[in-house]
């Protein structure tokens, strides 16, 4: 290029990515690839089954009642209103409405948010393997370095705290939590708050803890939000989200809560990010959340599935893992392939008509247990067809 050309390819303009290791997420290669394949898709994570009718008359009527305009930066206060008393009634931790709860466009945009109001360039950020596939991004976007802290997978994915302990370093800003945990169905347990009360008590650290599935526990158990801590929420955001709790992903609405001093923070970025979510489905929420049983009654709703599934998996030659809540199953494939995981997703879905997601890209460093997890999120007939298709495998 002569000498004083300015440089027009727009690669070089924009200059080195940001994020060079990501690429396309293995949620929408699965389910192109279940598209193209006519496969039966259990594998990307949402319901194929539509939310409650009275729901969408909500926002019908919020529409023709004229609330089409921006909403306040936080949420509509009603809204906010609302989740502050489902959390006290639950969880006993009572938020101020007005200065510690903000609704957000999905609890990715909610998890980003956190990670950019915490974290400083140069920071650590202790995340639990295997981990949802936004925490990772959200931590090098703000400068920070992620850590990895494997699950225990002889004790059912559980946290060794001994071992997050040991990744404790002056560095350490924050911890990132996931329960009910995406992907592998374990959650936490009061001894677990206990532990984390410890290390907390010891050590500065933040905690961003991801509850999207609060709702979805099972067998009877409570779900132990960090916000039952006094001490655990003083440090938290606390994240949740509509999508997952009402069957309507589509939507993108989440929460946060968080205690005042953490929440100014998170509003600065908030309000230059999204500014606002929209408005005649916050109003729709709101109104909803009115009658807790639409919230209550979800932990049998997918337990039934979740039994109706597994059981009907184990008579295939697919070995389920326990699933204490989120609406995913784990499943080990060793008696069917060697395949790493991935590889044997694609084979499934290409050959035998079912998509699943492999484990594998939940870890900084892949690694091949032989386990793909399934969506049990589904109507009956959805999840008939894939097992029909699953017991041929």
């Amino acid at each position: 290029m002569p000498d004083g050309t300015p440089e027009t390819d727009p690669q070089s303009l924009l200059g080195p990515s940001k994020l060079p290791a990501v690429g396309t997420t293995i949620f929408t290669i699965m389910s192109q690839l279940a598209a193209e394949h006519q496969a039966v898709n259990l594998g990307q994570g949402f319901p194929d089954f539509d939310c409650e009718a009275h729901l969408k008359e909500l926002v019908a009527e919020a529409m023709q009642l004229g609330h089409n305009q921006y909403a306040p930066m936080p949420g509509l206060p009603a809204l906010r209103q609302a989740v502050a008393q489902k959390v006290q009634r639950l969880y006993g931790r009572r938020y101020d409405s007005d200065s510690e709860v903000t609704i957000t466009a999905g609890a990715t945009q909610a998890i980003l948010t956190s990670v950019l109001a915490a974290v400083r360039a140069g920071d650590e950020v202790i995340v639990l393997e295997p981990a949802y596939d936004s925490y990772g991004p959200a931590i090098e976007l703000a400068g920070g370095r992620a850590v990895a802290v494997p699950l225990d997978f002889t004790r059912g994915y559980g946290v060794n705290w001994e071992r997050v302990r040991s990744a404790l370093t002056p560095r350490t800003r924050l911890l990132i939590l996931n329960s009910p945990h995406n992907p592998t169905g374990s959650v936490l347990g009061e001894p677990d708050l206990r532990a984390l009360e410890q290390i907390v008590s010891r050590h500065r650290l933040l905690i961003v803890s991801d509850e999207v599935y609060e709702h979805i526990v099972f067998d009877g158990q409570p779900h132990w939000s960090i916000s039952c801590s006094e001490l655990l929420a003083s440090r938290a955001f606390v994240l949740s989200s509509f999508g997952k709790t009402f069957h309507v992903t589509g939507w993108k609405i989440g929460t946060c809560c968080a205690p005042a001093p953490l929440m100014e923070q998170f509003r600065k970025v908030h309000q230059f990010n999204v500014f606002t979510v929209n408005t005649p489905m916050q109003w729709a929420l709101a109104r909803f959340l009115q009658q807790p049983r639409h919230y209550l009654e979800l932990p049998a709703f997918y337990q039934r599935k979740r039994d109706r599934f597994v059981e009907a998996l184990a008579s295939t030659r697919f070995s389920p893992l326990p699933c204490r809540g989120t609406y995913f199953v784990l499943a080990n494939y060793s008696a069917i392939s060697d395949e790493p995981e991935e590889q044997f997703a694609r084979r499934l879905t290409v050959e035998h008509g079912v998509a699943a997601i492999p484990l594998a890209p939940f870890y900084t460093h892949p690694v091949n247990r032989h386990i793909v997890r399934f969506c049990f999120a589904k109507r009956d007939e959805t999840l008939d067809a894939g097992l029909e298709r699953l017991a041929r495998v």
